[in-house]
C-alpha cells in the first residue's frame, strides 16, 4: 500500500505546495519514504526515507514546477532509505515514476537492463520502470504514451 499524487497545473502555478498536501493527506499509505518529482523544464526530484516530515527538512522549496508527482512508500522491496523512495528516477535523469505495486519480473527486467548498461541505485522493484520507458523510447516508441 502506498499513497501516489499527480498534479499538472493550468498556467505558471507550482505544483509543489498541492503535492505536499496531498502526500501529507496521505500519510496512512505509507511510512518508509516520502518524495516528490517537479518538473519546470528540469526534473527535480526530493526524496527522503520515512515520514513527511524528514522531506520537509532537507526540502528545496524554490521549486517551481507546473507538473509533479509524489509518493508515499510502504516497503515491499528493499529498506527504508532514502534511495528506495519513490519517486524513481531513469539512468539519464528524464523520466521519474512514483509506483504502487509490486513488479514480479523486476529481476529479470534488472538483469536484461544491466546488461545493456543500466545502472540502479535502489534495491526496489519500481526503478525498472522509469528505465523501461526509456529503452522503449530510445527503440522507436513515437511518444511518451506509447513508450509508457
Amino acid at each position: 500500500m502506498c499513497g501516489v499524487i499527480g498534479i499538472v497545473s493550468q498556467g505558471k502555478k507550482s505544483v509543489l505546495p498541492s503535492l505536499l498536501k496531498g502526500v501529507e493527506l496521505l500519510q496512512s499509505r505509507g511510512y518508509d519514504g516520502t518524495g516528490v518529482a517537479v518538473l519546470d523544464g528540469k526534473l527535480h526530484v526530493m526524496k527522503s526515507e520515512g515520514k513527511l516530515s524528514n522531506l520537509l527538512q532537507k526540502l528545496d522549496k524554490s521549486v517551481v514546477g507546473s507538473v509533479g508527482i509524489a509518493h508515499n512508500r510502504w516497503a515491499t522491496h528493499g529498506e527504508a532509505t532514502d534511495q528506495n523512495a519513490h519517486p524513481h528516477v531513469s539512468m539519464d535523469g528524464n523520466v521519474a515514476v512514483a509506483h504502487n505495486g509490486i513488479i514480479d519480473n523486476y529481476r529479470s527486467l534488472k538483469a536484461m537492463l544491466s546488461q545493456e548498461g543500466c545502472t540502479f541505485v535502489s534495491e526496489t522493484d519500481s526503478e525498472v520502470i522509469p528505465n523501461l520507458i526509456v529503452r522503449a523510447l530510445r527503440d522507436g516508441a513515437p511518444d511518451f504514451a506509447s513508450a509508457v
